[in-house]
Formats: structure tokens, sequence, C-alpha cells
């Protein structure tokens, strides 16, 4: 188990995976001697994120391509306009019960990482070391892929007739080149890729807020008569209900992600709750108005023959300025996506650091100071998640099996609160929000595995795969001597190749 400290801050385990030798440090690798650099010179993740910038990210990453493209998702299932309006509603509401409990934990557990972090301070290494397979090998990697090929799909399809399809071979060139070109600014241009998510950010919104007034405005001409008996023909299967609840939180993913880079926020303990309690009310409501907008337009019909809810929206509505809608989703996608490389890498990294992954994904570049190698291994996991067929299929083998660990996020609140009681807790919520949170998703994770067995059975395989690898790569102390020096071999040329260097503690 790992060691806590008296302010619950979790001390670094004393194993790596794959090589425990001696490397260079920040000192070393600038100038070949260790000269004690600290502070602002120090190797380190800065706190270069304020409060503007952390609502840029929590909307960056939540307002994706999903609201703009998928929201059939839930009518199709529940089939009554009123009965998804409550669903949209009911998902802000949950979202913003399950944020309050990432505020706490949060500024509990003051570390980047996010739901990793929180696990294994809570429930240890395995547990941890099990979400940080999932995350890597399928969530995130899968995640960029998908938002890539979304604004590739969105950039190229201009150039091609509504007849014509849009060669595949195409969409992974142009998604490949924005994966590598958003890995490139991330890793090297922080302040840059910052500035444009806070641009990025008011688009989004501006966006959704035109949505809403085109909708306010369609409704104010007399057309709501897609309106009338708002609840006729609900459906009242759970387990529709589940899926529709899955559809509508895919919309709202991502309120979660500033935890991933809790360490370089300024002043977390205050803008870390500040930019949760800001995104999340704003979301709700945006999300709610602006599917009240599609829903006053198109009737259950169109909802459910459009595959872009927002583009249909816009060919019905705005005419010969609907071409704005394509570009404004195209733009949406490729903000979260930058948010998306930014903060997932952050979680490989601490993961890293923990010695639950390769010791040379802990290292940090020397010049940038953002964790390159993790930025760098994740852009080669994208990759070749492009040429993958079936990257959606893992999603959705591995979406309930994420629910889990989220809902174990927030269980390791009551679990300190009942192991840890003094612990120092700068943000204290109420039992009951986290007890309704681990309840509703308990009822999300359980309904499904009577509607869709083979999908969870698929997920909870994909996790239990990586309890060899945790056991092999972590437990397993004496490798041979060939693998240890096969793996320092790589280190170093590693840190060369990226110059990058362990990362330096302040005294």
């Amino acid at each position: 188990m790992p060691t806590p400290t008296s302010e619950g801050m979790l001390l670094t385990p004393t194993f790596e995976v794959g090589v425990s030798a001696s490397v260079p440090t920040a000192a070393e690798t600038t100038d070949g001697r260790r000269n004690g650099n600290t502070g602002d010179s120090a190797v380190q993740m800065k706190k270069r994120l304020g409060l503007l910038e952390g609502i840029a990210i929590i909307l960056g990453i939540i307002i994706g391509s999903g609201i703009f493209v998928s929201p059939k998702g839930v009518i199709q299932e529940v089939e009554a306009v009123g009965t998804s309006l409550i669903i949209w509603v009911m998902c802000g509401l949950l979202s913003m019960i399950g944020a309050l409990c990432y505020a706490e934990l949060g500024t509990s557990i003051p570390q980047s990482g996010g739901d990793y972090a929180y696990i294994l301070e809570s429930f240890g290494h395995l547990p941890a070391f099990l979400f940080l397979w999932d995350a890597m090998m399928i969530f995130v990697p899968t995640t960029n892929a998908i938002m890539a090929l979304t604004f590739a799909s969105y950039v190229l399809q201009p150039f091609f007739s509504v007849e014509c399809k849009i060669p595949e071979s195409a969409k992974q060139l142009l998604a490949a080149v924005t994966i590598c070109f958003l890995t490139y600014l991330n890793s090297y241009y922080m302040k840059v890729t910052t500035r444009m998510q806070n641009i990025i950010m008011f688009t989004k919104v501006g966006a959704l807020l035109m949505i809403i007034i085109m909708g306010i405005i369609w409704m104010s001409l007399g057309h709501v008569d897609n309106f009338y008996k708002p609840f006729d023909n609900t459906q009242t299967d759970p387990g529709k209900f589940a899926v529709a609840f899955y559809s509508g939180i895919f919309s709202f993913a991502g309120w979660n992600y500033l935890n991933f880079m809790t360490e370089e926020l300024q002043n977390p303990y205050k803008n870390l709750p500040r930019a949760i309690y800001i995104s999340l009310p704003l979301v709700t409501i945006i999300y709610v108005l602006a599917n009240f907008a599609y829903l006053a337009v198109l009737n259950h019909k169109e909802m459910m023959a459009s595959d872009a809810i927002a583009v249909t929206f816009g060919d019905k509505i705005l005419g010969v300025w609907s071409v704005i809608i394509p570009i404004m989703v195209a733009v949406s996608s490729f903000g979260g996506l930058s948010v998306h490389i930014m903060t997932s890498s952050r979680m490989c990294f601490v993961g890293a650091r923990n010695g639950h992954m390769p010791a040379l994904l802990a290292h940090i570049n020397v010049k940038s100071y953002t964790p390159l190698p993790s930025l760098f291994f994740l852009c080669i996991l994208s990759l070749i998640m492009l040429v993958c067929s079936d990257v959606y299929v893992l999603i959705t083998y591995s979406s309930i099996v994420e629910s889990f660990f989220i809902m174990l996020s927030v269980s390791a609140i009551l679990y300190l609160r009942y192991k840890r009681p003094n612990m120092e807790r700068p943000i204290k919520v109420s039992l009951w929000i986290p007890i309704v949170f681990i309840i509703i998703c308990a009822f999300l994770i359980i309904v499904p595995v009577y509607v869709a067995p083979y999908e969870v059975g698929m997920g909870v395989l994909i996790t239990l795969v990586g309890i060899p690898f945790y056991y092999v790569g972590v437990v397993w102390k004496e490798k041979p001597q060939c693998l240890l020096k096969f793996t320092t071999y790589v280190t170093l040329l590693c840190q060369k190749l990226l110059v990058s260097a362990k990362e330096e503690k302040d005294d």
C-alpha cells in the first residue's frame, strides 16, 4: 500500500516498472553536473493554469462533438420529447453531483492523475493499475482516434458531394496529422495551447448559443407541434432508460478531467472547485436548451434519420448559412482533442511516477517542462487505434468498466471518511452527495448486465488481462539483468532523443 502523509498526499512507491537503475537527473542532463536546481528552473510541472484555463479545460473536453452529433441516442431509447429532456436534465444533475465529489477528492488529494490517484490512495496498487491499464490501452487512445476522425470527417466533407463517401484513408491520414500536430503543440507550446483553448471555449459556447437562439426564434413563429403531448409513447423498460442515460452522460463526459492536472493549477484549493462550480451548471443549462432547440426544429423521424443532428438542424433552418455548423463541429472536435491529449498525458505521467508504467514515461522535457515521453507514447497508441476498425466496439466494451472505476473513485470519499477522519479536507461535501452518486452509478452498471451481457463481459475481460501485466511489471522485482540493462538503455536513449529527465522534487 502507498504511504500517506498527514495531509493525505501520496509518497512515491519504492519500485519502478522495467528499470530501477539510476538515470540522469535534470541537472545532469542540462549541464552534466548536479547543480541543485530548484524553483522556476527545476524540471517539474509548472503551475501555469488559472481559473479561466481551468474552465476552458472542463468546457473544452465536455463540449466536444457529442452535443452536435449524437443527441438522438437519448430520444431513440425513450421515444418521447418530454422524457428526453428530463433525461438530459438528470444527466446534468448527475454530472454536477459527481463533480462536487471530485472537488473534495481533488483538494484532499492534490495530485495530478485524477481517478488513478484517488483509487491508488484509497484502495491500493492493483485497482489503480487496472484503471490505468484500461485508460491507457483503451479509453484514451480510442477516444483520441474517434475525436480526430470526427474532426477529419467535417473538414473533408465540403470537398465531396453528398452522394460521394469520404475515402477512409483520407480521414485516417488527416486524423493522424491532427493528432501529431496537437501532440507537438502540447509538448512544446503550452502557453499557445492554453490560449487556444480559451478562444475555442468561447467559440463552442457561441455555436451552441446560436443554435439555442435559432430554436427560440423558430418556436416564436408558432412551430411548437413537436411538443404536443410530450410524454406520449414513453418507454418504461429500465434497460432502455439506462442506455439513454449512457448516451446523455457521454456528452457530459470529461467533467473530471481538470483533476488530472491538479499539480499544474494555480491555487488548486480555490480554482479547482470554482472551475467545476462554474462549468457544470453552465454546460447543463446550455445542453438542455440546445436539445430543446433540436427537438423544436426536428421531428422524431428526422432525429432518427440523422447521424449529425446539428448539421440536419442547420440545413433545415439556416439555409445558405448552414455551412457554419460543420465548421463549428470541426472546431469543437479539434479543441476537445487538444484538451484530451493534454490532460490524459498527465495520468500516464503520474502512473509512471508511481511505478505502474515504464519509468521513462515519468520524465519531463527540460525546456518545455511537459511530460514529453508520455505525450509521445499516447500519440503512438492513438495512431495505432486509427487503423483499427473496431475502436467504437472497444469503447462500448469498456464504457461500463470506466463507469465502475468512476464509482470506485467516488467511493473513496466514504472509505477515507471512515479510515482517515482527520485527513485535511479543504472542501467537504455532505455524505448524501457521494451516496446518491454511487447508487445511481450502481444502477447504470448493473442494468446493462442483462441488457448487453456480451459487451459487459468483454469489458471485464479486457480489464482482467491487465492482472498478469501488473504482476510481471510491478510485483516481480528480481528481473533478469539482461532485461534491466535493455530497459536502462532504452530509457537513456529516450532521454537523449526527447531531452527529458527525472522530475525534480522541491525540498
